[in-house]
């Protein structure tokens, strides 16, 4: 299974996408796939379905919703596989689980280089720490989980991978800086922010401006060539 959660859900089973028939079940998916490979208490499923239904009816609404799922991961799977949609959307004590067996997931990609980033910029490796934190970057397509009407518990998901994907940005532009691409990083930054789709994050999108605004301010500050630095200082 592969997972998709930075800006458009998108879960694909067997090269199959799945597409839930319902809001309900739409939302339960997004939610599953915003945390796999662990449990989600059935009492944060049947809030989230508050979004959607009536709080009184939003387990019935939570079942109806997971065996609807389940059907869609039945025609994705085919006949001859091991994985039954019983085991990739499994119960659990309390909740159910969204099992990857073992397939990609972009979050855990976002984490992998930006930690790889984020050690190499303690250890002053700019020339390394440029790239990872750059990749990780390029795994967004817009807003997490975009277009889910979120409720309590994914707006704070939902938040801390924003949160994650400011500091990101903000460690990059740190170490373009250090490695003097100022000239460089004004139209990366430019690129970053026309790719910000249909509908952009209005918050990373003042991130940016504020940092192309840092960077232009720092690249005006630069002595002309052919004079130093010590020059400049002085005049």
């Amino acid at each position: 299974m592969d997972i998709e959660v930075l800006g458009a859900p998108r879960v694909t089973e067997n090269g199959v996408p799945i597409t839930a028939p319902t809001p309900e079940s739409r939302h339960v998916l997004a939610v599953l796939a915003a945390s796999p490979d662990r449990v989600v208490p059935i009492s944060v499923l049947a809030d989230e379905l508050t979004r959607h239904t009536p709080p009184e009816h939003s387990r019935a609404a939570l079942h109806t919703a997971v065996r609807r799922l389940r059907e869609r991961f039945a025609e994705a799977l085919g006949a001859g596989s091991v994985r039954t949609p019983e085991n990739v959307l499994a119960a659990r004590p309390g909740g159910y689980l969204l099992d990857t067996g073992g397939g990609r997931c972009d979050v855990r990609e976002f984490e992998r280089e930006a930690g790889a980033g984020y050690r190499a910029m303690g250890r002053g490796d700019f020339t390394r720490a440029a790239p990872r934190l750059r990749r990780a970057l390029d795994l967004w397509t817009g807003p997490a989980l975009d277009g889910i009407d979120a409720g309590t518990w994914l707006r704070c998901r939902t938040a801390a991978l924003d949160a994650d994907r400011m500091a990101v940005l903000g460690q990059w532009v740190e170490a373009e800086l250090a490695l003097g691409h100022h000239r460089e990083l004004l139209l990366e930054l430019a690129g970053l922010r026309g790719a910000g789709g249909r509908h952009p994050d209005g918050a990373y999108l003042e991130a940016l401006r504020r940092a192309e605004a840092r960077v232009a301010a720092l690249r005006a500050a630069l002595p002309a060539p052919g004079v130093t630095l010590a020059d400049a200082v002085r005049r």
